[in-house]
């Protein structure tokens, strides 16, 4: 099996590998995911630079894979038109949000539930409508203090396989892909943001933490929504 033959060193294997061979080692890990899973494997495009290299990458390995997108009301008109273009292009993209009530501005006052409702939540639906095996991210452990534990491939759920192909790419690197690839990317990038989600709780910030600008002014700064770190299977959607 897939998560059992995969062994590695993520921390070594950043500054190991080169671009031409990092490249390589992600199509492997998808070609191998696909041959394992088949139509079972599906790509969370979350319509930000890093989905959008796995994305491409995946259909290098074939052109049948599926995919699926979540998305909120509080979406930037950018990303809705830029996912708009992106699901006409490639019908095997399904949408999924959830757009039950929830208080004014929870944003605000409880961020983690509104990420539970707005993103957590329309995720498991995904996961369980499509009937997935394996879900392929765009993760990377240089992203941010968040995210340096993950690994290539993980199995949070029983059951279920997370695979992050891309994990030990540089920023730079994903820059470099998408730009030798002539892929498209969201237009909010040439505005200056280096990491996109809900406009309310997505600002333009420096340093070397590219989720800096994530959630600025709560508890959840620079952190996750948690579609990477809560069970998705097993859940009454």
């Amino acid at each position: 099996m897939l998560i059992e033959e995969v062994a590695e060193n993520v921390t070594e294997l950043v500054e190991k590998l080169n671009f031409a061979e990092k490249v390589e080692r992600s199509l492997g890990l998808i070609d191998q995911a696909y041959k394992e899973f088949g139509e079972r494997l599906v790509v969370a495009n979350s319509l930000g630079k890093d989905s959008s290299a796995v994305w491409h990458l995946a259909k290098r390995v074939s052109p049948r894979i599926r995919g699926f997108i979540v998305t909120t009301r509080f979406k930037p008109p950018e990303t809705k038109q830029f996912m708009a273009k992106e699901v006409s292009r490639y019908p095997e993209l399904r949408v999924f949000s959830n757009d039950e009530e929830i208080p004014e501005k929870l944003y605000e006052t409880d961020p983690d539930k509104c990420c539970e409702i707005l993103k957590v939540k329309p995720t498991r639906q995904a996961v369980k409508e499509m009937d997935v095996d394996c879900w392929v991210t765009g993760l990377r452990c240089t992203e941010g203090r968040t995210r340096t534990n993950f690994k290539e491939i993980q199995e949070l759920d029983k059951g279920l396989i997370k695979l992050n192909p891309i994990l030990i790419w540089y920023e730079r690197e994903v820059w470099q892909y998408l730009a030798l690839n002539r892929v498209r990317v969201n237009p909010m990038y040439a505005k200056g943001y280096r990491s996109l989600g809900c406009w309310p709780c997505t600002k333009i910030a420096q340093g070397a933490d590219e989720r800096a600008g994530r959630w600025i002014g709560t508890s959840k700064c620079g952190g996750e929504c948690g579609i990477h770190t809560k069970p998705l299977l097993d859940y009454q959607i």
